[in-house]
């Protein structure tokens, strides 16, 4: 998913597209967490705790998982135990 390179608290998303990576970044933005992106560089995320952890990641899965898993994280949602 991401390499932390950087600092421990900062990672770089590499794995997905150019395109992808802008709309990443904007909902990012959206969410409050600290992110810079720059031409043909990788997103580079800034994050401070676990919920910004978890929010990346589930942004990440809407850009990378295929629809197949995307159903199967959702029906899990719904799931009553």
């Amino acid at each position: 998913m991401s390499t932390f390179n950087l600092n421990p608290d900062t990672c770089e998303i590499s794995e997905i597209s150019w395109i992808d990576r802008w709309e990443v970044y904007k909902r990012l933005r959206e969410l409050d967490i600290n992110c810079w992106c720059e031409a043909e560089k990788p997103l580079r995320v800034q994050l401070k705790n676990i919920n910004e952890a978890t929010q990346l990641d589930s942004v990440l899965k809407q850009f990378t998982a295929n629809r197949q898993e995307l159903v199967r994280l959702l029906q899990n949602c719904w799931q009553v135990s």
